[in-house]
């Protein structure tokens, strides 16, 4: 299984989209997302389904500001027990950090950081917003849902939603899906397309600014709460061997040596961890390429013959074998579907 995010993410989805006149119903069934886990804040999701779900949404339904509505319906209390610590930081930087080394609570695809301001400007960081593209393509819906949803939990830690202080642009990676003024009035700033990264680009004194709400004493239980109860994924034996995977996917021959080499291990001593963990490798590499098949499949026009090579595969006809496998249908049909 891929990448999850906790299903908070989607919050205020359902009504969002019966106001607009869709049906709920149909895009979590054709996403497979069953409806039930969108009744406890702690469900987890794929992210992949996730986002593209919202880049589905926003199509069939003519809503090309999607994600910026939905993270209009949001705060920071999508994060869950993540939330508490944030807002009992003392300050910006200290809630950035915090953020940055737990994330993972909230999906191991997602990282926030803070790095050099990709203009130049002086005594200009910005504040970015990553997903991992290793494993799951780029989605600007869901991009503009984090991005927005950043900005306004900065916003509100920062006194208010009239404007975030210090913010001296917004990067998106994408070209804009809505009309440009609609993003200048959501982030009341310059807003630039085509970016390396998402990001809110603030004035380098914002860290410094301290919340209203600090509380050490909350804070240090809530770190304590983080450390103790949640495993940072990247720590398993699976995670390291998935992310392998996912990197040399169609570049090497898949194999247990291959991945022990790359991850400084005896095969035997990772084929053993892999099964205290509850899997194996083929469990995993089956995974990572029906995976890697279905996006290149649903989300691009290539070649069948040139997907097979990127999902792994020595041969097409390879892949059709596994993709009735695994879907009951040829990758021509998957592909004229959408995956629904």
């Amino acid at each position: 299984m891929g990448p999850m995010i906790r299903v908070s993410s989607l919050r205020g989805f359902a009504p969002l989209v019966q106001e607009l006149g869709g049906d709920v119903d149909m895009l979590l069934n054709r996403f497979g997302i069953p409806r039930q886990v969108l009744e406890s804040d702690d469900g987890l999701v794929s992210i992949t389904a996730h986002d593209r779900m919202l880049d589905a949404a926003a199509q069939q339904l003519a809503c090309r500001d999607l994600g910026l509505r939905l993270a209009e319906r949001q705060d920071l209390t999508v994060l869950g027990p993540l939330a508490v610590a944030i807002e009992s930081s003392s300050t910006v930087a200290e809630a950035l950090d915090c953020a940055s080394r737990f994330m993972f609570v909230h999906s191991p695809a997602l990282s926030v950081a803070v790095g050099p301001d990709p203009r130049g400007r002086r005594g200009v960081v910005a504040l970015t917003y990553r997903k991992d593209l290793r494993e799951s393509l780029y989605s600007p819906q869901a991009m503009e849902l984090g991005l927005g949803l950043f900005h306004r939990v900065a916003a509100l830690l920062l006194g208010g939603l009239s404007g975030l202080s210090g913010l001296r642009s917004v990067e998106l990676p994408h070209a804009p899906v809505s009309p440009v003024r609609r993003y200048l009035d959501f982030f009341g700033s310059d807003v630039r397309f085509g970016a390396p990264t998402g990001a809110l680009c603030v004035e380098r004194r914002v860290l410094d600014e301290r919340f209203a709400g600090a509380d050490e004493a909350i804070r240090r239980i809530a770190v304590e709460h983080l450390s103790r109860d949640y495993r940072e994924p990247g720590e398993s034996a699976a995670t390291k061997v998935r992310l392998a995977l996912a990197e040399t996917l169609g570049t090497a021959t898949p194999s247990v040596a291959n991945a022990a080499r790359l991850l400084a291990a005896h095969p035997r001593t990772l084929q053993r961890r892999l099964a205290e963990e509850g899997t194996s490798f083929e469990a995993i590499l089956n995974d990572v390429r029906r995976e890697a098949a279905h996006r290149w499949i649903t989300c691009t026009n290539l070649p069948f013959g040139q997907v097979a090579a990127l999902a792994g595969f020595t041969e097409q006809s390879s892949l059709t074998h596994a993709v009735r496998r695994w879907y009951g249908v040829t990758p021509r049909e998957l592909r004229r579907t959408g995956g629904s």
